[in-house]
């Protein structure tokens, strides 16, 4: 192909190609894993089935980018089970009671992740960097700036 439209051609096509597909692959996984609600659990409290129901999220997407990204929103059933094609993903949450559990997170909802950075393991969830300034500091204790 470069050959025929020159490298510099080609990499003006398959450069913003390149870093669209990237970066919603980053942000799909990103949102997958790191969201309002999921689950974070230590080692000896790691279970499988409700680390991969609870720590990844059922992103509903509309059906067309449902689609095009090969059902990956149903990524809680990809932790739960990773040999189920991803043709049958939607069937196995249609089918499987137990797979309905997670609550959907959609476009809008999925917008808040990119405030949720912290671990709070006393409120077990994640929160912002803003709402650890909020916080009322000890005696003694320097600012964060």
């Amino acid at each position: 192909m470069s050959l025929t439209l020159g490298f510099q051609n080609y990499l003006l096509i398959q450069l913003p190609i390149i870093m669209m597909a990237a970066s919603a692959g980053m942000w799909l996984f990103y949102v997958q894993h790191q969201y309002e609600g999921v689950c974070w659990m230590r080692h000896e409290s790691w279970d499988l089935t409700r680390a991969g129901l609870e720590g990844s999220s059922y992103y509903k997407l509309p059906k067309v980018l449902q689609w095009i990204v090969g059902n990956i929103g149903l990524h809680h059933i990809h932790h739960v089970k990773a040999n189920i094609p991803n043709y049958n993903l939607q069937r196995c949450y249609n089918e499987i009671e137990a797979l309905q559990i997670a609550t959907p997170l959609t476009l809008r909802k999925s917008l808040k992740s990119l405030w949720l950075n912290l671990w709070d393991e006393q409120k077990q969830k994640l929160v912002s960097f803003r709402s650890i300034k909020m916080l009322p500091r000890k005696k003694n204790q320097p600012a964060v700036n």
